[in-house]
């Protein structure tokens, strides 16, 4: 099997694992590119992306850079790669870089395409309320997420995932899925198969769309809430004010009550929906930490307040 140089792009933690497994193969990984340090936290601390420091703790070059224009493409060029292999980068790659490497690009996306093309997938499908997922490998082309497809793991989605706990799931197996697209490109037995059915698409998700709308049936609820957790974050509004929902429960075997309506039930902190309440099990309000929801409703000092 011939030995590839491959450059890496990819920039949150879900890449990671793609980042370990390759460095740990026959292969030369001779640079890591992911996008430039930013400020996270309270205090703004500027912080290297998790694929940053994955490759420094590895002894990777890393290249930073916000988008993959004229001079990270001569940065990469210089390198003299034979695979570019993306995972999460969090931008385009475009000619003339995309036929840089003797053998193009590939790109590690974690859906079953033509599902949920675009940069929020996991997301996406949980919001949908799909049964099924999982990982593909595709040649890299000029459209988004079309390119022919190497490989696919699929996998159910289990009735409490959220989109970390799924996200988290598919990196790993995502991980070894690419590595074996990678042997078998370097061993020249790749074989490719061209997407099927109608698309469907999954562009970022930004606040709004982690909105909780509780004139929803319950399930329906629960998909938005588990597709938008930890990023962007679920939330309510409680008197004009803000609530994020960090953990929310099905409580199937409460009566039904008014849509948006919150109250105590017992140790439980209930919510109505269109259909059955849902248990309201940790939350954060605004300006406080997270804490349970029945020491925030003790707190309140109500017997009932309407969400929306």
């Amino acid at each position: 099997m011939q030995k590839l140089r491959l450059v890496f792009a990819g920039t949150p933690a879900a890449a990671v694992p793609s980042l370990e497994r390759l460095a740990a193969s026959g292969h030369e990984v001779v640079a890591a590119v992911t996008r430039p340090a930013a400020p996270l936290g309270r205090k703004r601390v500027l912080t290297p992306s998790p694929v940053a420091s994955a490759a420094a703790r590895l002894g990777i070059h890393v290249i930073e850079a916000a988008r993959l224009d004229a001079d990270a493409t001569g940065r990469i060029g210089a390198l003299r790669p034979d695979l570019g292999v993306i995972v999460a980068y969090g931008g385009l790659v475009r000619e003339p870089l995309l036929s840089s490497p003797a053998h193009g690009w590939i790109n590690l996306h974690f859906s079953l395409l033509p599902a949920w093309r675009g940069a929020a997938p996991v997301q996406h499908a949980l919001i949908a309320g799909d049964a099924e997922t999982g990982a593909s490998v595709f040649r890299l082309v000029p459209e988004l997420d079309a390119g022919d497809v190497f490989g696919e793991r699929r996998r159910s989605i289990e009735p409490d995932e959220t989109a970390g706990d799924l996200l988290d799931a598919l990196a790993v197996t995502g991980a070894d899925l690419l590595a074996e697209v990678v042997d078998a490109i370097a061993g020249g037995t790749a074989a490719t198969t061209p997407q099927r059915g109608e698309p469907t698409f999954a562009p970022k998700l930004g606040i709004d769309d982690a909105r909780l709308d509780w004139s929803l049936p319950a399930a329906r609820v629960r998909d938005r809430f588990r597709g938008v957790t930890p990023e962007p974050g679920a939330w309510t509004t409680v008197d004009d004010q803000r609530l994020k929902v960090l953990e929310l429960a099905d409580a199937s075997d409460a009566a039904p009550f008014a849509p948006g309506e919150i109250a105590a039930s017992g140790r439980r902190v209930l919510v109505g929906t269109g259909t059955h309440p849902l248990e309201l099990r940790r939350v954060q309000p605004a300006g406080r930490t997270a804490m349970p929801a029945g020491d925030w409703w003790r707190g309140a000092g109500r017997d009932q307040v309407v969400a929306r």
